[in-house]
């Protein structure tokens, strides 16, 4: 199979892809493990079954373009304009400092200045298709630091001009490098605003004539052509080819249009995004990685943990507290896509040698997959670690000059976005009282702005929900991304006040299972609550009495928990010994009937 045609490419890719993911699944590992070390079996280094990898790329490039552009679309600029001045210094800190450590690291193994301080900046430059699908499959894509990341990636993304200007120089051409640089970032600016302004005023008026003429094949037409040709762009004028399809995501974000390009171009968008990461899996160099193992196990732990840290100081820094300063380190503690590209134009201007280009790339693979277990494992290091963490100026206000007072409300409600806020405003018309306990400052301080109880902390921390009243409170609401904070609050408040009723959101069936299997009494999924709520209303217009309505919804809800439950029973009993099992008491039901 050397002479594969590009159908039997695309065939066997994602054939490899699908049983990669598959046997990721059934282990419990994110899918995109899977996909990599998919690709790795199907690489042009591995013996057996192979394709070429250059037709790959091709198609990979289209899921960058497509999973940046998807990106953009969920990610309006009112919220990237939120997170603008973090990202902003945070990012350039971030950069500064990894650039030091991986010129560092360089200069220790025996490199040259110049080969040290390419490697510096491609350890500066982190995977923003890697962060996306670790933070999009733990649900963390708007929790504070996966906002953060994301506006970091950006500024990462932004950063690949000057690095570019600098390898002629890095190489032994001539001239000024200040001179170099401010062309670079000129041309680049005019380039990002013609991208920004053109297409907010063409975009949305293409979009409008093409819905007019009703024909679906020429909108979905429509969306890939833009996803693409703005990545072509921004790739022409000096930026990156995953920033264009980023940016061009934004401009549809804030048209009438958003929500169908959206659905139609998530289908192209996971299928692609597979392709990448199998694509990333056929660089692995096996037989060079096993020769070089000692050098590369060094240079991977100075990537991963140094970046790490140099992440978490930097975001400190810019203001963010110590534990979402840590959890975006860990987020974008790998190289990314373009550190292969700094590398492979390393090898053309003769920066570095082959053998330096391979190590290199084997450093970068190395990274994106110890990536997941790192993210995975991060919140709950940091609940453990946190009593040691310091806090900063704006925290401690936050925590309030009487640090002993304790609060004793109906209601501890963990997480202020847009869930937490609308339930403590009920709470408040129905005369109930409520604490909030938020990880971000900011929020504290502005519920405390506006009359509101609320305590800087992260829920996952015994003292942070003494504080709140949990030994008095009869409910505790749990409205945050991070399970791991969720699950070890459940812990808490079972030991602590077992009468106390927890309720949860979860984003996922799999989350359910978790919490329910942890002691939650009832677990809410928003996306099945609003088809219930949608699904309500269809039965009221239909003209079904709205006591009947309510009661075939409150039917369907109980059907659905209650087969989760199930679902999560099973699990339990598989993973304990038969002598160890003990019955799990049936979630409470959340309404009352009329």
């Amino acid at each position: 199979m050397d002479d594969l045609s590009l159908v039997a490419t695309v065939a066997l890719v994602l054939s490899a892809a699908l049983l990669g993911g598959l046997v990721a699944r059934r282990l419990g590992q994110p899918v995109l493990l899977g996909y990599i070390i998919a690709g790795a079996m199907i690489g042009p280094h591995t013996p057996g079954l192979s394709t070429e990898r250059d037709r790959v790329v091709v198609l990979a490039n289209l899921g960058v373009a497509f999973l940046m552009f998807a990106l953009g679309l969920e990610f309006s600029l009112e919220e990237l304009m939120r997170v603008r001045r973090i990202a902003l210094i945070g990012g350039i800190a971030q950069i500064a400092l990894t650039v030091g450590l991986g010129a560092g690291t360089g200069l220790v193994i025996g490199w040259s200045v110049q080969a040290s301080i390419l490697l510096g900046a491609a350890f500066a430059i982190s995977s923003s298709i890697v962060a996306i699908k670790l933070l999009a499959g733990r649900g963390e894509i708007e929790a504070a630091h996966g906002r953060i990341a994301l506006g970091v990636g950006v500024i990462q993304d932004l950063s690949v001009v000057p690095m570019l200007a600098l390898l002629p120089l890095l190489a032994g051409g001539h001239g000024d490098l200040a001179t170099s640089l401010l062309r670079s970032l000129g041309v680049s600016a005019l380039a990002l605003a013609a991208v920004i302004v053109v297409g907010a005023r063409l975009v949305p008026r293409a979009l409008f004539l093409l819905a007019q003429t009703g024909s679906r094949e020429l909108f979905i037409m429509a969306v890939v052509v833009i996803a693409l040709g703005t990545g072509l762009a921004s790739q022409q004028a000096g930026l990156s080819f995953a920033l264009g399809a980023f940016l061009a995501g934004i401009v549809v974000a804030e048209s009438e249009f958003e929500g169908q390009v959206l659905a139609q171009i998530i289908p192209l968008r996971d299928l692609f995004a597979s392709v990448f990461f199998v694509a990333v899996g056929m660089m692995v160099d096996p037989p060079f990685l096993w020769s070089h193992i000692g050098i590369v196990l060094m240079m991977v732990a100075a990537l991963v943990v140094g970046k790490l840290l140099a992440t978490t100081l930097a975001m400190m820094v810019a203001g963010v507290e110590t534990r979402t300063a840590a959890l975006v380190g860990a987020v974008l503690a790998q190289m990314g896509e373009f550190s292969f590209v700094l590398a492979g134009l390393g090898v053309t201007w003769g920066i570095i040698t082959g053998d330096q280009y391979g190590l290199m790339l084997s450093v970068a693979l190395a990274s994106i997959l110890i990536s997941s277990p790192l993210v995975a494992a991060a919140p709950g290091v940091l609940n453990r670690v946190a009593r040691w963490l310091p806090l900063s100026a704006e925290q401690r206000r936050a925590m309030g000059t009487s640090g002993i007072y304790v609060y004793k409300p109906d209601v501890i409600v963990c997480g202020y976005g847009r869930v937490g806020a609308e339930l403590v405003q009920i709470l408040k018309h129905g005369g109930f009282t409520a604490v909030v306990v938020d990880i971000n400052p900011a929020v504290v301080r502005d519920v405390r702005a506006a009359g509101g109880h609320a305590i800087y902390g992260d829920a996952g921390m015994e003292p942070v929900l003494v504080r709140a009243g949990v030994a008095h409170a009869r409910i505790l609401a749990l409205a945050i991304p991070d399970l791991v904070s969720a699950s070890e609050a459940v812990r808490i408040v079972r030991r602590l006040n077992p009468k106390t009723q927890v309720i949860a959101l979860a984003e996922s069936s799999s989350a359910v299972r978790a919490l329910e299997h942890g002691g939650v009494n009832q677990v809410v999924q928003p996306e099945f609550e609003v088809s219930l709520g949608f699904g309500r209303q269809v039965l009221r217009w239909l003209g079904v009495p709205a006591a009947d309505a309510r009661t075939l919804v409150a039917d369907e809800r109980d059907g659905f928990y209650a087969l989760e439950h199930a679902r999560s029973v099973r699990r339990a009993r598989r993973n304990i010994r038969p002598d160890e099992a003990t019955p799990v008491a049936a979630p409470a039901a959340m309404v009352k009937r009329a």
